[in-house]
């Protein structure tokens, strides 16, 4: 039996579960930090009361322990990162029908134990800590599609991004500074902002501000959005004509009322976009190697604190990624 963090009929909680079987096919990993998403606090809901228990979590990094008779391309002892996406191997427009996140509908990586097809495991980048590379993927995978797959952003580009704590808004940060675009952020708060002005933003403006005011002498040539209503209008309203919001989140309502005449005149483009597949995945690998960047982590929770890690992350408090440190690390 292992221990984990599971979903079980209205409740999250740790429990023993069974400890997961190999296909031939598949790696066992000895997961030593997950990463807690925005996705798994919804999931709860999204399943409703189901008796059998789920193990939640997306994000992780870990040690392989055994592997499938099948397996060529690792053996027990590799540290790994867990890709999330499962089903998404090779670029295009949008994913399959078939893909589908680790944490639901199937077990995912709060346990001591998690198991996983071999084309769905990448190497640990070695300058990483273990905190940092358990929290990478969801987040910066997010990001790195949005900003230049689905974004196309440049060196001359100038990238505005509501809400600046955010992990995936951490990592968009630093990968449009790193290729030498400019970048404006917003934060209700003065410490968010600073922090951002830290991480390599050019401008942080409170989100409560007059945005229109605030970036008169601005041309903004991409939104990166993931909070919906509350401030997709706004964003429309500061980009410059021709450009282009990538939206790919809610944490506000879902629903959105725009000015459709104004767009088409404004030639706006609005772009959909979701996590990435292992081609971007293994690009960001690559990417963040070069340019050495590390993965914000705001804070740390042991398993057994997972549901006072949501409570946190629910506040909105952080500024970056929350690890779940499920092993010690050596």
């Amino acid at each position: 039996m292992i221990k984990a963090f599971v979903h079980e009929e209205e409740s999250i909680l740790i429990r023993k579960i069974p400890e997961p079987t190999l296909k031939d096919n598949e790696v066992k990993i000895a997961i030593k930090v997950a990463g807690l998403n925005h996705r798994d606090l919804h999931i709860p809901e999204r399943r409703g009361n189901v008796s059998t228990p789920l193990v939640l979590g997306s994000d992780g990094a870990g040690v392989i322990e055994q592997v499938g008779k099948n397996v060529t391309n690792f053996a027990p002892g590799d540290e790994v990162i867990v890709n999330p996406g499962l089903g998404w191997l090779h670029q295009s427009d949008a994913p399959p029908k078939s893909f589908e996140i680790v944490g639901m509908p199937n077990d995912g990586t709060f346990a001591e134990k998690y198991v996983v097809d071999q084309n769905y495991v990448e190497r640990k980048p070695s300058y990483l800590s273990w905190e940092e590379a358990g929290v990478l993927v969801l987040s910066a995978l997010t990001g790195y599609r949005a900003l230049f797959t689905k974004g196309n952003v440049s060196a001359n580009s100038t990238v505005f991004i509501p809400g600046a704590g955010s992990g995936v808004a951490t990592y968009i940060i630093q990968f449009a500074k790193a290729i030498g675009a400019r970048v404006i952020v917003t934060s209700r708060s003065p410490e968010k902002r600073a922090k951002a002005i830290a991480l390599g933003a050019d401008l942080a403006i409170d989100t409560e501000a007059d945005w229109n005011a605030e970036l008169k002498d601005e041309s903004i040539d991409l939104v990166i959005d993931s909070i919906g209503r509350a401030t997709f209008n706004r964003s429309l309203s500061v980009l410059k004509r021709g450009g282009k919001i990538v939206t790919f989140g809610a944490t506000t309502e879902d629903q959105v009322t725009i000015d459709i005449r104004k767009f088409f005149y404004g030639q706006y483009q609005l772009l959909g976009s979701t996590m990435g597949n292992r081609e971007e995945l293994r690009d960001l690998l690559q990417f963040i190697e070069k340019h050495q960047i590390h993965p914000i982590v705001d804070s740390v929770f042991v398993l057994e604190e997972t549901k006072e890690a949501f409570q946190y992350l629910q506040k909105a408090q952080q500024f970056g990624k929350i690890a779940i440190q499920v092993a010690q690390n050596d």
